[in-house]
């Protein structure tokens, strides 16, 4: 199949790379220009284990090309994605300018049938004016074509997003006819034999399913890292808690870990945009607040144990931090609880030595050079480099590098021996062994 994706980033790359994996022609359009061609050159913008050898793969083989507007393009499409961003505005609803103009995009390029499908997370009724945009355009040149809007959108976990996408739990589509939904059908087939795993619905349920979906899994976390301040309260530790809650089915294992907060492109974005739409249509978002709320609380709960061990003047205090990314397999810093624990720290007058596998690069873009030319911010080679003369270590991002951290060459590097351990990954009684102090989250505190 012929297949068009309209923005080159985190899912319209992953969405075009692996269609084209699976034998279709797919060109990618994005309007950034460098982007495109260091794409050609198989240099990514993002780092997503596996995607770069498959985007080289699929360019050497001729099914995958990237170009810069719709008609560079040799041939029409049947299917056209489009992927770009729909960031939070400054009201915190979703931004569809970007939407909207590609469906402009798409009515001034269109000659015969095709399937437009909505990748991106949009609110409800978006599909409608993605149609109207197109039929607009297309009156101006005179055209009468036919063309469906559908909503099928991605569920893909950043570090995880190639096997999300080849080997979905589900696929969500909201069709706008048997011609749309028999396209769709043959384009996802491949990947899901099982056809009874193809949800259709209409296209606003589609479009208000992914919203959901994002909530309820925010809403896991932050109810859990509730219960997890509750817990150090009480002198419960609350991983004992999760593994009793999480074997009950009704519950379930997953997103009920405690930690410091989550972040990301997604969760904080929808959570913000449901809430907007809630408001709009007379809903008070209760939970949602609620949930977006102490998840603010939860990303200061780290510097916040810090100051009550070394007190609020940290000058003088040399603090590691293992862990920029948001979290592990991605080098995304978006709303990551890193930046909040950071920032805290250097306007408490700490110096911080941080570490991570890949998001080094981002972090030098994104953080303030002030940070790195005054010296109050030190991005280390290595994880144990961000130990050197150190105070305490905090993790924030649980990446396999830091699993079994040599206790023994730590404590020859670190001035005082003291672990935060923002995801609950170490044993306390293994760290306490060893004459580090440990603290976690929702577990015994002892200060």
């Amino acid at each position: 199949m012929n297949i068009t994706v309209i923005g080159a980033g985190y899912v319209g790359l992953v969405t075009g790379t692996c269609f084209a994996e699976l034998g279709n022609r797919v060109t990618c359009v994005d309007v950034n220009k460098q982007k495109v061609a260091n794409l050609k050159n198989g240099i990514m913008p993002i780092y997503e284990p596996g995607l770069e050898p498959m985007v080289v793969s699929n360019v050497a083989a001729g099914r995958l090309h990237f170009v810069s507007a719709l008609q560079e393009q040799s041939e029409q499409p049947q299917v056209i994605f489009i992927a770009v961003g729909t960031p939070s505005d400054a009201d915190g609803a979703a931004d569809m300018q970007y939407v909207l103009s590609a469906a402009r995009n798409i009515g001034a390029y269109i000659n015969n049938y095709c399937v437009i499908v909505d990748k991106s997370t949009v609110p409800v009724g978006v599909a409608d004016q993605v149609k109207a945009i197109i039929q607009e355009e297309l009156a101006k040149r005179g055209l009468d074509i036919k063309f469906d809007v559908v909503s099928n959108p991605e569920f893909l976990r950043e570090g995880a997003a190639i096997d999300d996408f080849m080997r979905p739990d589900r696929i969500i589509i909201g069709d706008a006819s048997e011609k749309s939904k028999a396209i769709m059908l043959e384009l996802y087939t491949p990947i899901m034999r099982s056809r009874e795993r193809i949800y259709f619905m209409n296209v606003k349920d589609a479009e208000m399913t992914k919203y959901v979906a994002n909530a309820m899994l925010a809403t896991k976390i932050s109810f859990m890292n509730e219960m997890a301040v509750l817990c150090e309260r009480l002198g419960v530790d609350v991983e004992n808690v999760r593994l009793g809650i999480g074997s009950d089915a009704r519950i379930g294992n997953a997103f009920i870990y405690p930690g410091c907060g989550y972040g990301g492109s997604c969760f904080p974005k929808d959570v913000k945009a449901l809430m907007k739409m809630a408001e709009k249509h007379g809903v008070e978002p209760l939970v949602l607040r609620a949930v977006e709320e102490r998840n603010a609380q939860q990303k200061q709960v780290l510097h916040r144990k810090i100051t009550k061990i070394f007190g609020e003047d940290l000058s003088g205090k040399t603090i590691g931090v293992w862990g920029l990314s948001f979290k592990p397999g991605t080098d995304d810093m978006r709303e990551a609880s890193s930046l909040v624990l950071i920032e805290n720290l250097i306007a408490r007058n700490a110096r911080v030595q941080a570490y991570d596998p890949v998001a080094m690069p981002i972090a030098k873009d994104m953080l303030p050079s002030e940070w790195f030319s005054s010296g109050k911010l030190h991005l280390a080679e290595h994880q144990y480099e961000a130990l050197q003369a150190a105070d305490a270590l905090v993790l924030v991002t649980e990446w396999k590098p830091f699993c079994y951290p040599d206790l023994t060459a730590m404590k020859k590097l670190m001035r005082r021996h003291i672990i935060l351990d923002g995801r609950n990954q170490y044993d306390p009684k293994q760290i306490r062994d060893a004459e580090f102090e440990y603290y976690g989250i929702g577990r015994e505190v002892v200060y």
